[in-house]
């Protein structure tokens, strides 16, 4: 999540899933179907899968529905086949974007991201067009209540890789992606669960926006996020906390 204000743009942020969580559902089992398929159904042997695991039980999904899912991915129960499918390009402003997608037709999926771009005011991209700006790190955030001091010591301990204060006081944990389940477990042991943690691409550099172009990248977002095919939209910039007050977010 870009910005300055990691807290309250997170607030936003969670408020919008809220709104669409039957979508929201949809992408968190998908996510451990491909997970499981991926790496079996041992959750201890599979950290991919236990993060999608973590995140489905975050977001309150049923437990049968997280078991089904991770039968269906094992290869012990029939459904869809997905597949993980990124695409890549141009925002307003020349924000870079990454879509994360997982579909069982991947001529549907391009059709409905590069109708996204196109009304939302960007482009779709070739390959590797801004891939290369984007680092896949494990993110582990904390709100504005909790002490730095605390927090630095358990997360360097733990084995982060840094510890980022935002200007709001909000705490971030930056892990490498094969210690995020490592590093989440040492911090929630020694007491600091953290309120929000995801394995997530953040950008080197961020553009700062004003508040009008903001609203433009939320609408494109949005519309990306409106394809049930689409998991993830990573994104390099700063959204002013107006812009999400702006679009009632």
């Amino acid at each position: 999540m870009a910005g300055h204000s990691k807290w309250a743009n997170i607030q936003h942020r969670k408020k919008a899933q809220d709104a669409k969580r039957g979508k929201l559902f949809t992408r968190l089992i998908r996510e451990i179907v491909v997970a499981a398929k991926a790496g079996g159904s041992d959750q201890d042997a599979n950290p991919s899968l236990r993060t999608a695991v973590d995140k489905a039980k975050s977001q309150s999904v049923p437990k049968d529905a997280i078991e089904r899912a991770i039968k269906r991915g094992a290869g012990e129960l029939d459904g869809s086949d997905y597949e993980e499918i990124r695409y890549e390009g141009y925002g307003p402003s020349g924000v870079a974007f990454i879509v994360d997608c997982m579909s069982d037709n991947r001529n549907r999926t391009v059709a409905e991201v590069r109708h996204a771009f196109s009304k939302g005011g960007g482009n779709l991209g070739q390959s590797g067009s801004v891939a290369y700006m984007f680092d896949n790190v494990g993110v582990l955030l904390y709100s504005p209540e909790h002490d730095e001091d605390s927090i630095m010591e358990a997360a360097l301990e733990a084995g982060a890789e840094d510890v980022i204060v935002a200007d709001d006081g909000s705490i971030e944990v930056i892990t490498a992606p094969d210690e995020y389940v490592a590093v989440k477990q040492a911090m929630t042991d020694a007491g600091l669960e953290p309120e929000d943690s995801d394995l997530t691409m953040r950008a080197s550099t961020n553009t700062e926006l004003d508040v009008e172009t903001a609203q433009k990248v939320l609408r494109l977002v949005d519309l990306l996020e409106g394809s049930d095919d689409v998991q993830e939209v990573y994104y390099n910039a700063e959204i002013p906390e107006e812009a999400y007050e702006a679009l009632a977010l």
